[in-house]
């Protein structure tokens, strides 16, 4: 496997991985099981970019899927990174964070990523949450797990995660952009609230925890099935086993169409689909997609055998969320 070694940045953080990434280019430069990390002691001294690996770094260039190591925080995380060929000078990134009790592997297998990758040349990268039994992501706010009670630094991980791949494959700086699931779309928004280093965020099934003051501004896409009982459209206490007490969803919407500036927003209603649509200062944009009879799932997601259709029990196929997201992050770079 190979290993980076990045043991966790500075306060200004951002600023470093934005500025490695842009030296790079300036160079030329569903039987898949959670995997389980454990934290291990610091790594080596802090570098920008990986050194005294144990295992060679990923040429620029390499594609197909591959897994990686990096010490963050004094914590060795895992990750994985699918790398399309053909893939332009400047390549988008997109990061996909899985769900609670998720992990990398699975959210590479199940929700069509590498596939919209290959068809429209961006990289995708799966980090791995931690905690044995039920891995997932600081979001703070008192979510989740293992993460939350240890107050894991899942933020800079992403941050030096990212880094890691700029160092390896020219990223364009202004088209990062980060999707999730559940845990996974909490974990996207409280990136938006504490960097400016994603262009747009791709939340799904989620809800915004925690304080949110003065983001910096990005384009949101937000997908939520309205029979969502685990994170309630309307807020409130969820069913699920972490009992996600959040704010209403159409609150959330509307704080980052006051952060970005937005004109009021358009609606339009196709079957069980209702997206709503608010042009933005700078190009930026602020959408919200509800799926009438949709559950908890990632929508377009494979239908799971054996299990009810009832009360949004299963994926919804009303909508592709992968290539709904990929079109709005395409159209919605940084200024």
């Amino acid at each position: 496997m190979p290993v980076d070694t990045l043991t966790g940045m500075s306060a200004r953080r951002v600023v470093i991985v934005l500025a490695a990434i842009a030296v790079v280019v300036a160079l030329g430069g569903a039987a898949a099981v959670a995997v389980l990390v454990r934290p291990v002691g610091a790594g080596a001294s802090p570098t920008p970019f990986p050194a005294g690996s144990s295992a060679p770094a990923t040429p620029p260039g390499s594609t197909g899927s591959q897994e990686f190591t990096l010490t963050s925080g004094g914590v060795q995380r895992t990750y994985r990174v699918h790398t399309p060929t053909g893939l332009p000078a400047q390549a988008p990134l997109v990061v996909m964070l899985h769900g609670g009790g998720g992990s990398g592997a699975v959210a590479e297998q199940y929700y069509g990523w590498d596939q919209e990758a290959d068809r429209e040349g961006f990289v995708v990268a799966y980090p791995d949450g931690l905690g044995d039994a039920v891995p997932a992501w600081n979001t703070e706010g008192g979510c989740c797990g293992y993460p939350a009670r240890e107050d894991i630094d899942d933020v800079g991980f992403i941050q030096d995660m990212v880094a890691a791949i700029g160092s390896r494959t020219p990223l364009d700086p202004r088209r990062i952009y980060a999707a999730g699931i559940s845990n996974g779309g909490m974990m996207a928004y409280t990136l938006a609230c504490r960097t400016d280093l994603f262009a747009a965020i791709g939340p799904d099934s989620a809800t915004q925890l925690g304080s949110c003051d003065d983001p910096e501004p990005a384009s949101v896409i937000h997908i939520h099935g309205l029979q969502d009982t685990t994170i309630p459209f309307a807020g409130g206490t969820g069913t699920g086993p972490a009992a996600i007490d959040g704010p209403p969803v159409p609150t959330v919407i509307d704080q980052w169409r006051a952060t970005d500036r937005c004109a009021p927003a358009t609606e339009t209603t196709a079957g069980v689909v209702t997206t709503s649509v608010s042009a933005c200062a700078d190009g930026r944009a602020v959408e919200l997609i509800t799926i009438a009879d949709g559950g908890h799932g990632w929508p377009g997601s494979p239908v799971k055998a054996g299990r009810s259709t009832v009360g949004g029990n299963q994926p919804s196929q009303a909508l592709d969320a992968t290539d709904t997201m990929w079109r709005f992050f395409a159209a919605h770079p940084k200024p």
